[in-house]
C-alpha cells in the first residue's frame, strides 16, 4: 500500500517538452502552411464573409453611441462657426453704419461750411468763425457754448448767424468761450421786416411751442403764414436782409385789437455746427463811445 501512494511521475527538473524555439518554429509552419492554403484554395473568405455578417449588428450596436457623439460634436461646431460669422458680420454691419454714418457727417458739415464761406462774402460786416461746443440744459433759458472768446476779439451783444440764418446773440463772454442766447429764448427780441409787405416787427423769443412770438400786430394787419421774416438793420445789430423766422400761425380774436402771430426761427442749435460771430456795426459802437460819460 504505502509503494502505490508513491508518485512515480518524474522531478519537474526531469520534465522536458518542446523548447521554445521548437513552438515558434511550428507555428511559423502553421500560418505559412495557412496563407498558402487560404491563397491557393480561397478558404478564408467564405468564413471571414460569414463572421462579418455575424458581427456587424454588434459592430452598428457598439459604433451607434460613437457616431451620435461625433454627430452632436459636428453639429456644436457648426453651431459655434455659425455664431461666429454671425458676430463677425454683426461687427463689420456695425462699423459700417458707424463709418457711413461719420461719412454723411462730414458732409453735411462740408456743405454747412460751404454755405457759411459763401453767406461770408456777401456780408457788409467782419465776421469770425466758431465752432458750438455744447448746448446749455436749462429750463429757463436758451444757450450754447462756442468755442471762441474774449482771446479772439468777441464781445457781448455780438450777433451769431448760421447758413440757415440768424442764431441769437452772444450773452457772456469769457477768455476761451462765450455763450449764445437763441432767439427762442424768452429774454431775446429783435426787430424784422416781412419780405412779403415790407412791414416792421418786434420778435420775441420764449414763445412755445414754435419759438418766437410778432406782438403788437394789428388784427387786421396784412401778415399770413408762411410770410418770411428777415432783419430790419434798423437796431443797428444785424445787418440788413438775414433769414430771421417763418410766420407759422396768425390768430386773429374779435375781442382783442391785437393778433397772435407765431413765427418758428430758421436757424436751430440742433443742427448747427460751425457758425459766424459779426462784428458790432461800427456806427453803433462809434454812438455808445460818444453816449458815454
Amino acid at each position: 500500500m504505502a509503494l502505490a501512494t508513491l508518485d512515480r511521475r518524474p522531478p519537474s527538473l526531469f520534465r522536458q517538452g518542446p523548447t521554445a524555439l521548437s513552438k515558434l518554429l511550428i507555428c511559423a509552419a502553421a500560418a505559412i502552411a495557412l496563407m498558402v492554403a487560404d491563397a491557393r484554395l480561397q478558404l478564408t473568405p467564405p468564413l471571414r464573409s460569414l463572421l462579418a455578417a455575424a458581427l456587424q449588428p454588434v459592430q452598428r450596436l457598439l459604433l451607434t453611441p460613437i457616431d451620435s457623439y461625433e454627430l452632436l460634436a459636428d453639429r456644436l461646431r457648426g453651431a459655434e462657426s455659425a455664431m461666429r460669422a454671425e458676430q463677425q458680420a454683426r461687427q463689420q454691419l456695425s462699423q459700417q453704419a458707424l463709418v457711413l454714418a461719420r461719412t454723411q457727417q462730414l458732409a453735411l458739415e462740408n456743405e454747412q461750411l460751404r454755405r457759411l464761406l459763401d453767406l461770408r462774402e456777401q456780408l457788409p460786416v467782419t465776421t469770425l468763425a466758431a465752432d458750438v461746443l455744447y448746448e446749455q440744459r436749462d429750463a429757463f433759458s436758451r444757450r450754447v457754448v462756442l468755442d471762441r472768446g474774449r482771446n479772439s476779439g468777441l464781445q457781448p451783444g455780438a450777433p451769431v448767424i448760421d447758413e440757415r440764418g440768424v442764431l441769437g446773440q452772444l450773452q457772456r463772454v469769457h477768455a476761451g468761450s462765450s455763450e449764445l442766447t437763441l432767439l427762442s429764448d424768452r429774454e431775446a427780441s429783435i426787430a424784422v421786416r416781412n419780405e412779403r409787405t415790407g412791414a416792421l416787427h418786434l420778435a420775441y423769443g420764449g414763445a412755445a411751442p414754435w419759438g418766437m412770438e410778432l406782438r403788437f400786430v394789428a388784427a387786421n394787419a396784412d401778415i399770413q403764414a408762411g410770410d418770411v421774416l428777415r432783419t430790419s438793420g434798423l437796431d443797428g445789430v444785424y445787418p440788413p436782409g438775414l433769414p430771421v423766422a417763418r410766420v407759422a400761425q396768425v390768430e386773429r380774436r374779435g375781442q382783442t385789437s391785437f393778433a397772435r402771430v407765431m413765427a418758428q426761427p430758421y436757424a436751430v442749435a440742433d443742427r448747427a455746427r460751425q457758425v459766424l460771430v459779426l462784428k458790432p456795426n461800427e456806427r453803433v459802437e462809434a454812438a455808445k463811445q460818444e453816449a458815454a460819460p
